[in-house]
């Protein structure tokens, strides 16, 4: 489908830096020529409620959970229409921006743009426009502000943008294309899931029989008194993680728009933490000044943190390359060394068991979260020192194989939404030629989704509290 693409036959300069080359029969037209900004209020507040995410574009709050900011009435917000372009002003240079597939209400402080006539027919195009990776550097470039957390896009700047736009019917085309595309790639990326959930499964029952059992397959057991835990080794103790933990607190949990750096110490959230590791692919710093000002929410190699809320149940323990750093609304533990080592706690709390009871602990049904005298009272089984070293090593070398075969599957998926991100740019910008393809593609069979992921994610963005990570707070204001 991809390989089979060619480039127009005739190209010109676009005369914007992004942009470059355009097919010559396309036009170059500015925002205004494009758009008018749209201001009708709610009389009711009874409208749906919306919210705009770099994830999701223009969704129902109800579809992505999104349970912050809500107000006693929603009489006199914005409204939008199936068609209106919909911009976080605060947030439009990180893709907080997209097209409305339905009437409702979003933010006051939103920008609402709607088609002229002349340029209605497909806002679908708009949308994958908007969102595609070029167009963010005309967005950021647009954006002013002293901090890129608070970069601000005015409706003036983002009607002096340039567009590229082709024909009606190539517009259709390129919609048709970009849509039939999408679908097969989330078919392949929901197969690789399903792949790597089966591969967790079989890990998780290696880590729960070793962690309750050790590895002896015939020691003597005895009742553990602990629900979900069962019979334990009789060697073995069962104790409270505040028994053999001299620190157990929280990150911190203030906002965090005037705290973040482009570069200094490491600054971990719960976004950070995924499969048992702490994976830094998005970054974020504080200075050495701020975080000598705020020592408890410094980590130590070997500590244990704990995602406190949101996607709960998420562990790992912290390496050497994080040692120092600090941490936003984590739950830090940190072990006695002669009782439990980190790694060995935050493979139980990794097992079924230790999932099962932290989920058990939370509290909040919209806001899933946990609290540090509830874990601090958890109950853990307790090898030997030795024996736990023996378990880890066990552990490690019967689930080497399922993690290198789980990270082949996510570097799979990674590599299908990067194909999947530069396709998109490719065709909206002009830079690939699909009117022949898109007229070969059979009739559509899958509705639009949300998301191919499960991912939280709003993915678990948002960065300005105890319950947020790595956006700015209106993110989350729709």
């Amino acid at each position: 489908m991809i390989d089979g693409l060619k480039p127009y036959p005739a190209m010109k300069d676009s005369g914007v830096p992004w942009l470059g080359e355009v097919p010559k029969h396309w036009t170059v037209d500015r925002g205004k020529t494009l758009f008018r900004c749209v201001d009708v209020r709610s009389s009711s507040g009874e409208e749906e409620l919306l919210t705009v995410s770099s994830a999701h574009g223009v969704v129902p709050r109800s579809s992505v959970a999104v349970t912050m900011f809500k107000a006693e009435s929603y009489i006199g917000y914005k409204l939008c229409w199936p068609g209106d372009l919909v911009i976080n002003s605060l947030w439009a240079w990180g893709r907080g921006l997209g097209v409305s597939r339905q009437h409702g209400i979003v933010s006051s402080a939103y920008g609402v743009y709607r088609l002229r006539p002349l340029y209605s027919r497909y806002p679908a195009y708009i949308h994958e426009l908007v969102r595609s990776t070029p167009f963010q550097w005309e967005l950021q470039v647009r954006s002013k502000g002293i901090w890129i957390s608070r970069l601000q896009l005015t409706d003036e700047a983002f009607l002096g943008a340039p567009f590229p736009v082709p024909p009606c019917s190539e517009q259709a085309a390129i919609v048709r294309f970009l849509e039939h595309a999408a679908h097969r790639i989330r078919r392949y990326i929901r197969a690789k899931q399903k792949l790597i959930k089966l591969l967790e499964e079989q890990k998780q029952a290696i880590i729960q029989r070793a962690v309750t059992r050790g590895l002896d397959p015939d020691v003597r057991l005895k009742p553990s008194g602990v629900e979900w835990l069962g019979d334990v080794p009789k060697h073995w103790d069962v104790r409270r993680i505040a028994s053999f933990s001299p620190k157990i607190t929280n990150g911190w949990v203030g906002p965090t728009r005037d705290i973040l750096k482009e570069k200094g110490i490491p600054y971990v959230q719960s976004l950070h933490i995924k499969r048992g590791k702490i994976r830094f692919e998005k970054k974020y710093f504080v200075d050495a000044q701020w975080l000598e000002r705020h020592p408890k929410v410094r980590l130590r190699q070997g500590d244990v943190v704990v995602v406190q809320t949101g996607d709960i149940g998420q562990v790992a323990c912290v390496t050497q390359e994080f040692d120092g750093a600090g941490c936003h609304a984590l739950i830090i533990i940190r072990t006695d060394l002669r009782v439990v080592g980190g790694e060995f706690l935050d493979l139980v709390l990794r097992s079924r068991y230790g999932y099962e009871s932290l989920k058990s602990i939370q509290t909040g049904a919209l806001h899933p979260h946990l609290n540090c005298t509830w874990v601090r009272e958890m109950f853990i089984p307790v090898p030997p020192i030795r024996e736990q070293t023996d378990i880890l090593r066990a552990v490690f070398e019967a689930t080497q194989s399922l993690e290198r075969a789980i990270e082949d599957a996510e570097r799979a998926v990674l590599l299908l939404r990067e194909c999947h991100t530069r396709l998109i740019a490719d065709v909206v910008t002009g830079k690939l030629d699909v009117r022949e393809a898109s007229a070969q593609l059979p009739e559509a069979t899958e509705a639009p989704e949300v998301s191919e992921e499960a991912d939280s994610p709003g993915e678990a963005e948002y960065a300005d509290g105890a319950d947020t990570d790595g956006m700015p707070e209106e993110e989350a204001e729709s």
